[in-house]
């Protein structure tokens, strides 16, 4: 779900799915797990779409360089990755999510690995500082550092909440402009199920060719921001720096 507020609302919800996979999977199965990891398939998750594409960046190893890089010390993090996989050998990922949770299971830091369709990438870690336990109800602030939209300037902030269970994931994520107004609401939320034949058959068939949708959706919502005379934001130069982390928290 995404709400535009000002100057011009504009508001959409559409369907849509993602696997969601334990990083040591990725690294393991290799190009022989049935589902197509790192493997051409009808439907697919390949290493190679994150995390650092100018390296060959092991995907468990580039998740703790980041956590690290921000001093945040989770022992033997298990860290589920969520995108939206390759169909046909297609993949647009908006935002992919890195869960880590620590031995206890518990939810102690998010990586926002955010994409725009200009091919360029920025993550935002979400944690606190001393690493403990992510709660539902807190949101995290961050600046907004990175041009996703051309409707949008790049200032501001971003705030992050996640309400992440085993069988259901909650994640909402709203941008303020400069002047602090809220200005955009985003949504993503569902329900988990086991990854088997059937289930991807399911969703495979509930939501066809959903990559491609994406990206042709994302377009289709641009041009009728353009018919509503938003304004057009030609894409500065990105940042040199493409890791951040949040600075500021609230609660509810």
């Amino acid at each position: 779900m995404h709400k535009r507020l000002f100057p011009k609302v504009n508001a959409f919800t559409y369907g849509i799915y993602y696997l969601c996979l334990p990083l040591m999977a990725m690294s393991a199965c290799g190009d022989g797990w049935r589902f197509g990891i790192n493997r051409a398939a009808v439907v697919s998750l390949h290493a190679k779409d994150h995390a650092d594409r100018k390296l060959d960046t092991d995907l468990q190893a580039w998740a703790q360089y980041v956590l690290q890089a921000s001093n945040i010390h989770i022992p033997n993090p298990d860290i589920v990755l969520m995108a939206m996989p390759r169909i046909f050998g297609y993949v647009f990922n908006p935002v992919s999510f890195w869960f880590c949770r620590d031995a206890a299971g518990s939810l102690c830091a998010v990586i926002c690995e955010v994409n725009n369709t200009f091919g360029e990438t920025h993550s935002y870690l979400c944690a606190h500082a001393d690493g403990r336990a992510m709660q539902g109800d807190e949101w995290f602030s961050a600046q907004k550092l990175f041009h996703v939209s051309p409707f949008l300037e790049r200032e501001g902030r971003y705030r992050f909440r996640f309400d992440v269970a085993r069988d259901k994931t909650g994640i909402w994520i709203d941008y303020y402009d400069a002047d602090g107004n809220k200005q955009l609401l985003t949504a993503l939320t569902g329900r988990r199920a086991p990854l088997t034949r059937q289930s991807l058959r399911k969703a495979f068939w509930g939501y066809p060719l959903v990559t491609l949708r994406t990206i042709f959706l994302i377009h289709w919502q641009a041009l009728k921001l353009v018919a509503k005379g938003i304004k057009y934001i030609p894409k500065p130069l990105q940042k040199k720096e493409n890791l951040s982390s949040v600075d500021n928290l609230t609660k509810n």
